[in-house]
C-alpha cells in the first residue's frame, strides 16, 4: 500500500513530510532548522498558501491534483537532498522574499537583525549615503539594506556573473533599480579607485577546508565559490581587511560575517580592534571595525 494512502488534510501531509525527513536523516539550516517547519514550508508553498496560514485551515482537505503535487515535492526533497529554497525558488531574508537557485547561497545570515535596526547604534542610518554589499551572491543583504536605508545608494559586488544574474532578478523584483546597482568585482578589484562607502557589509566565503570536507549533502548543492575559503577559511577575509580602508569614508564602518572562522580571525589579526557583535535572534561570528582602525589608515 502506498504510504500516502489515507492522507487528506494539510495537517496530514505536513506530518507525513516531517516524518519522511526525519527518517531520511535530512539536514536543515537553509531557512528552517527542523523537519516540521521544512515540511510545512514545502507543502504551503506548493499549494500557493501563505507561510502564516491560520491553523484553522490545517484540516482543509486537498484535491487529488494537490495531493499528487505535494507528495512529489516532499519526495524530491528526500531524494535530492536539495534545500527547500532551491525547490521553491524562494527564500526569506530580513522579512523579504527573494528568488534563489543553485547559482547562489541560500540566505541565512544574522546580518538581517542589524539591517532591521538600521545598523544602530554602530551607524547613524541617516548619514549613510553610499553602502556596499561585498560578495553579494543573490543580492539579499544589499537589497534589504537599500530598503532599510532609502537615502543610500547601494552597490552589490560579486566575482560571479551567475550570482549577479540572480541579484539582477531580485533588484527587479523589489523595484530598487534606481537605488541599487550590481557590479562584477573580485573583492575590490572591480571597483573604481574613487568608490568610497559609509557602510561596507560582507558575508564572504569563510568555510575552512576541514568544515568543507564535513558538509552535509544539502550544503553541497550550494556553489563552492560562495563557501570555500582555503585551509583556515580566511582567504577572502584577508583581502577584505587589506583593501577595505581604500574604499571606506573617513568615518566608515566595515561589517563582516565569518561564522565558525571567528577563532581563526582572532588568531590571525590580534592587533585589530574588532568588535564582535551579539544577536538576540541567534547567530555569531560577525565583526565590526572602523575605517580608522584598518590597515592604511
Amino acid at each position: 500500500m502506498d504510504s500516502t494512502t489515507g492522507l487528506r488534510s494539510l495537517r496530514d501531509f505536513i506530518r507525513f513530510g516531517a516524518s519522511q525527513f526525519r527518517a531520511a536523516g535530512l539536514s536543515f539550516g537553509h531557512g528552517t532548522d527542523n523537519a516540521f517547519d521544512e515540511a510545512a514550508w514545502l507543502v504551503l508553498h506548493t499549494l500557493h498558501l501563505p507561510l502564516d496560514l491560520p491553523e484553522s485551515w490545517w484540516d482543509a482537505r486537498l484535491s487529488e491534483v494537490e495531493r499528487t503535487r505535494v507528495v512529489a515535492v516532499l519526495r524530491e526533497r528526500v531524494a535530492t537532498r536539495k534545500p527547500a529554497a532551491y525547490l521553491t525558488r524562494e527564500a526569506w531574508f530580513a522579512g523579504l522574499p527573494f528568488y534563489v537557485d543553485e547559482r547562489v547561497l541560500v540566505p541565512r545570515s544574522p546580518l538581517a537583525e542589524l539591517i532591521a535596526q538600521g545598523f544602530e547604534p554602530w551607524v547613524d542610518p541617516e548619514t549613510v549615503t553610499r553602502a556596499l554589499d561585498l560578495c553579494t551572491g543573490g543580492g539579499c543583504i544589499g537589497i534589504a539594506m537599500a530598503l532599510a536605508l532609502p537615502q543610500a545608494r547601494v552597490d552589490l559586488a560579486d566575482v560571479s556573473t551567475d550570482a549577479l544574474a540572480v541579484a539582477g532578478i531580485n533588484i527587479e523584483r523589489h523595484r530598487v533599480g534606481e537605488q541599487v546597482r550590481a557590479l562584477q568585482s573580485d573583492v575590490f578589484d572591480g571597483l573604481e579607485p574613487g568608490d568610497r562607502y559609509d557602510l561596507m557589509v560582507s558575508n564572504p566565503p569563510y568555510v575552512d577546508a576541514e568544515d568543507m570536507a564535513g558538509l552535509p549533502d544539502e550544503y553541497r548543492h550550494e556553489p563552492v565559490l560562495g563557501l570555500a575559503a582555503g585551509g583556515d577559511g580566511l582567504d577572502t577575509v584577508r583581502r577584505i581587511l587589506a583593501g577595505a580602508r581604500e574604499h571606506l569614508t573617513e568615518d566608515g564602518v566595515l561589517i563582516v560575517e565569518v561564522g565558525n572562522s571567528q577563532a581563526a580571525v582572532e588568531a590571525a589579526f590580534p592587533e585589530l580592534p574588532l568588535i564582535w557583535l551579539e544577536f538576540e535572534a541567534g547567530g555569531h561570528g560577525v565583526f565590526l571595525v572602523h575605517a580608522r582602525d584598518l590597515p592604511g589608515a
